[in-house]
């Protein structure tokens, strides 16, 4: 939930206006990981599945994609 404080504190900020060359330096989306553009793949796990690689993922410190990245990476070599 968004306070009246929080709001107010936007407005103020916007009306003073922005820093465009900083705006600009942040930078937007995610890094890329490779050369090419890479592809968005729906798959559907089971609950056991999902907790699974969950699982992993915590317990290596890494993201669920990366895990599951590195499961197929496994499978394919």
């Amino acid at each position: 939930m968004v306070s009246e404080e929080q709001i107010r504190q936007w407005a103020q900020e916007a009306e003073a206006g922005y820093d465009a060359h900083e705006l600009k330096r942040r930078g937007r989306g995610r890094p890329g990981r490779g050369a090419e553009p890479m592809q968005v793949v729906a798959v559907r796990l089971t609950a056991e599945e999902l907790a699974a690689v969950d699982a992993i993922a915590e317990r290596e410190h890494i993201s669920r994609s990366e895990a599951i990245r590195r499961a197929l990476a496994g499978f394919a070599a």
